[in-house]
């Protein structure tokens, strides 16, 4: 199937620009990233640098940083369908040759795009912060082992899954609240894994990490077609219309 990126770009560009007007969203934006940079910053500030606790409070502390990738897109794509409804602008949208496959990936890249910068600049302000306030020790465990690497690869792999599950639940919903409820909830499970493996719950070991790591990307590269499978168009174009 051919996509013309250009309306795909039309419809991401819009969605930017909605974002700015939308008190919600930029409220979401601004405050989940300084919620989950506040307290494990302070924890590592505060945190004695001896003891064999010092790689699970860096795991722990750590472990908030993916915390933004899993809620703020979640929050943010399960307003992408039902709150354009409640607004009346999803009909004149859908009225368009925009193919539903077009439609889909713009509201994912305009959920992604964010929430990626987002994440990676809080990461960087918390390492930043560590290495200037943090004890030497401290510093060391959070370069140490795969701390570094396990950010960097989950962040947009755990912000795939929670773009298409919010997206998914916002295409069947009709009420905002709900779906943003049923979206979050829905993307949990990837990060309750990756809270045992901080607890030492689950035995980290590479071929997990490698495992999980290929179940998700295989999910997000899969999940815009199934979602599409469920995106009626006649029913959200009627439905908009009651």
């Amino acid at each position: 199937m051919s996509l013309s990126w250009t309306r795909i770009g039309a419809i991401l560009r819009k969605e930017l620009r909605d974002y700015r007007r939308n008190r919600f969203v930029v409220a979401t934006m601004a405050a989940t990233p300084l919620l989950f940079i506040a307290l494990p910053t302070i924890q590592l500030i505060a945190a004695n640098a001896t003891g064999k606790a010092v790689t699970l409070r860096v795991g722990l502390s750590l472990l908030y940083m993916l915390v933004i990738p899993v809620i703020m897109p979640s929050v943010i794509s399960a307003y992408s369908v039902v709150g354009e409804r409640e607004q009346g602008t999803l009909e004149p949208v859908l009225s368009t040759p925009i193919r539903r496959e077009e439609f889909l990936i713009a509201k994912a890249l305009a959920a992604f795009i964010p929430t990626l910068v987002t994440a990676y600049a809080v990461f960087g302000i918390f390492l930043a912060i560590a290495a200037l306030f943090a004890h030497p020790v401290i510093v060391s465990a959070i370069y140490a082992g795969t701390h570094v690497l396990v950010q960097l690869l989950f962040t947009p792999l755990l912000a795939g899954w929670a773009v298409w599950i919010g997206i998914a639940v916002s295409t069947r919903m009709s009420d905002i609240r709900a779906a943003q409820q049923l979206s979050v909830l829905g993307s949990a499970p990837p990060l309750a894994i990756l809270v045992l493996m901080s607890l030492n719950v689950i035995t980290v070991s590479t071929a997990l990490a490698i495992g999980l790591a290929a179940a998700l990307l295989a999910f997000d590269l899969l999940a815009w077609r199934v979602v599409a499978t469920m995106f009626d168009r006649e029913r959200l174009l009627i439905g908009g219309r009651r």
